[in-house]
């Protein structure tokens, strides 16, 4: 059943932050919607539902969560300690999701990529060459 705020504005921002830790982490992983379902027994639609806030999770279904996508359990909660704490939280999902970079697939990909690579030079090459071709684009636009 969706949780809403007495005041009937959408989704707890609790529930909206949660729900986008879960979906950053998962793309972190490289995980779709479906797999995550799956190794928790739901369907991909409810994952959906808890990313965007619309279904807030229980604790049991957290532990699973956290089992799946390999953290502790207060890693969705982190961030998350009071009124003041959450003023910064975004009221819906889609707006939380696109002000955190990390959130974005493409970013989620480079940094996956990025961690496979064994040799520390080469990180280093490609951190070098990432930071000259954004000081490169902003001079630019």
């Amino acid at each position: 059943m969706p949780r809403v705020r007495p005041d009937n504005e959408g989704p707890s921002p609790v529930d909206t932050h949660v729900g986008t830790r879960v979906r950053t982490r998962r793309l972190m992983l490289g995980l779709s919607q479906e797999e995550l379902a799956k190794a928790i027994g739901l369907t991909f639609q409810q994952v959906q539902k808890y990313e965007k806030g619309t279904n807030r999770i229980s604790v049991s279904r957290l532990v699973d969560i956290s089992k799946a996508l390999k953290v502790p359990f207060d890693y969705f909660l982190d961030g998350v300690s009071g009124r003041k704490a959450l003023r910064g939280v975004a009221d819906n999902a889609q707006a939380a999701l696109e002000a955190d970079p990390l959130a974005k697939k493409d970013v989620m990909e480079l940094v996956r990529a990025y961690s496979k690579i064994k040799t520390p030079q080469l990180k280093k090459q490609l951190l070098e060459m990432a930071k000259a071709m954004a000081d490169n684009s902003d001079a630019k636009g």
